[in-house]
């Protein structure tokens, strides 16, 4: 018996030192425990495994050293010292308006978007480092495009928890966490006042290169696209493309209804698109992406994108008659994606920072500064845009009141209401906030599950790790993370660390930074890979960016001139009040909640 309790004391001894000297534990019960479960290297340092307890990091680049990364070099104690946290330059960015007035006439803007592009991008690695096979460097996880990236390696599979080594040794259910944490009690309107044409942008947009396909295996991305290539708009494969194509003037397929430009049916142009068998084939209209047929404000967003390719078409002729088909088709896509990214960067990103500093694309403010024209989707990037807390309770057009029900797959709405009559009902109304918990609806529920559960196969790994990995301080406790107490003792007993707590929970139970629609992580983590994924784009090389590229200086300045309202604006007949918020100076008219559904064009 006394050498038991001598045993016993000592092992007590031990486990003590390793908690003070902060050294990874190398024992358990199951054996020798994989060093790098425990995340040693910080400061973006590799950790290298080469004996069952032996690891190395490597430091190389990262401005520190030490055996975790952790000493800082000279420079790096200095950027310590002087460098804001993301909370300050995010208040500085979002008040002080009469200050940022003056700065946005002056040179000093310029210089300001330029810090922020080239901070932001140089957070994403580039080339891309891993996928979800390969948790170290390969040529594989570099060469192989229907992969997703990863910004960080999977979790070790061999490790003692599934985060690693914190937590308990299974996952709280996912349904029991969108049912606590997640699942709508009360609409929630967003404070910066974001509306449904925002929301369907979101959507519309980002299925150009979200596209898992669960087909092949995990992380796997559909078609290959790897950025804002419009497969959206003209589809992800060359036989999808033909068969959207009029194959006369550089044009697309098109049907005139009550006078208007419409995408055509399945039956014009056939293509294969998810709608439910009830709906009959000279219904079902086409489009690049098939599952746009889902709800109308998606298939307003492909009617405005499809009057704009061929009204492009129409000016490029006129300008160059000489031109075939096929030369007016390509110059004509490369003019929308140009189009595009500037709409997302100066509405989109503007809309959704909240900065008084005002953005702007301009390629040739990165020509000085190192830059790789080429971006890869990441896991991480997919999983954060699921931002399905947008959507509201019900849908109101023209004072007509739609339940999901009546909503989904409803493709008379477009061309009963028109596309006017949707952009000004869908600008009118308010979206929901994002994060802070408790604002999906109950129709959603299932994707957000989804979410967590695919999370879990590819092995993603905590969410204080992804905030280091983004030179965010980690959250100690979940009073921290959550800002209050009943919630943050919900999460404590389902995880039990704040260090075991999953990426995607993470960024939607955040505390939202004040009057905004989410908080710090989904800002500080998002950017970077939109960012980089913008200005990434061929079209903003300097082998790209000229006006020959978009067939002569009336190419290049419809790019430079575009704009959301002038997107919807030289596409309709009647242009109807459009913008990415509410309109502020009568708010209160537009939002459903308070019952006043009077939103007439």
């Amino acid at each position: 018996m006394a050498n038991f309790d001598s045993g016993y004391i000592s092992g007590i001894r031990i486990f003590l030192l390793l908690v003070i000297t902060n050294i990874p534990w190398t024992l358990q019960l199951s054996g020798t425990v994989n060093p790098c479960c425990y995340y040693p290297c910080q400061h973006n340092g590799v950790c290298v495994r080469f004996d069952l307890d032996k690891y190395e990091c490597d430091c190389t680049m990262t401005g520190y050293y030490g055996r975790n990364c952790t000493i800082p070099g000279f420079w790096s104690r200095i950027r310590e010292y002087i460098r804001p946290s993301p909370s300050f330059y995010h208040y500085i960015l979002t008040r002080f308006k009469w200050f940022w007035d003056i700065i946005n006439n002056t040179f000093i803007r310029d210089t300001i978007v330029k810090l922020v592009l080239t901070v932001r991008s140089n957070l994403i690695p580039s080339p891309p480092t891993y996928n979800s096979a390969y948790g170290y460097i390969s040529w594989e996880a570099y060469s192989n495009v229907s992969y997703f990236t990863r910004v960080l390696p999977p979790v070790p599979d061999d490790c003692p928890t599934p985060m690693g080594t914190k937590g308990k040794m299974e996952l709280p259910n996912a349904t029991l966490l969108v049912e606590t944490f997640l699942k709508r009690q009360k609409f929630i309107p967003d404070p910066q006042e974001t509306n449904l044409m925002f929301a369907f942008f979101a959507q519309h947009f980002t299925h150009q290169f979200f596209k898992t396909f669960g087909r092949m295996g995990r992380g796997f991305i559909k078609g290959f696209g790897h950025g804002v290539d419009l497969s959206h708009i003209y589809g992800d494969s060359l036989e999808r493309q033909y068969a959207l194509r009029l194959f006369k003037d550089g044009k697309l397929k098109y049907q005139i209804i009550n006078g208007d430009m419409y995408p055509p049916t399945v039956v014009e142009a056939p293509v294969y698109m998810i709608y439910p068998e009830s709906v009959p084939k000279e219904k079902q209209l086409a489009m690049g992406q098939e599952v746009f047929g889902l709800l109308p404000g998606l298939m307003m967003y492909a009617t405005l994108w499809l009057r704009e390719h061929n009204r492009v078409c129409d000016i490029l002729k006129k300008e160059h008659p000489t031109w075939d088909d096929e030369q007016l088709f390509q110059t004509t896509r490369l003019i929308l994606i140009g189009e595009t990214i500037k709409i997302v960067i100066e509405d989109y990103v503007q809309h959704l920072s909240g900065y008084f500093l005002k953005l702007k694309f301009d390629p040739e403010l990165l020509f000085g500064v190192q830059f790789q024209y080429r971006n890869r989707i990441a896991v991480e990037f997919n999983q954060l845009y699921h931002w399905h807390p947008l959507m509201p309770d019900s849908f109101f057009i023209k004072g007509q009141e739609y339940n999901y029900s009546s909503f989904i797959y409803n493709n008379s709405m477009l061309t009963d209401y028109g596309v006017e009559a949707l952009v000004g009902s869908f600008s009118k109304q308010i979206a929901g906030k994002i994060g802070g918990g408790k604002n999906l609806h109950p129709r959603l529920l299932h994707v957000a599950i989804g979410v967590i559960e695919e999370s879990r196969k590819l092995r993603l790994q905590p969410f204080n790790e992804y905030r280091k990995r983004f030179g965010l301080k980690a959250y100690k406790t979940f009073q921290d993370l959550t800002g209050e107490e009943e919630v943050a003792a919900q999460l404590e007993e389902l995880y039990g660390d704040i260090d075991a707590l999953e990426f995607y929970p993470g960024l939607l139970l955040e505390k939202t930074h004040p009057s905004s629609i989410f908080g710090e992580s989904m800002i500080e983590i998002g950017a970077p890979f939109s960012l980089k994924g913008l200005m990434g784009n061929p079209i903003c090389s300097p082998e790209y960016w000229k006006p020959s590229t978009f067939g002569g200086e009336t190419g290049f300045g419809i790019i430079k001139t575009a704009s959301l309202e002038k997107l919807v604006c030289q596409n309709v007949k009647k242009c109807p009040f459009v913008a990415f918020h509410i309109p502020r100076s009568d708010k209160d008219k537009h939002i459903p909640s308070e019952a006043k559904k009077s939103d007439e064009l």
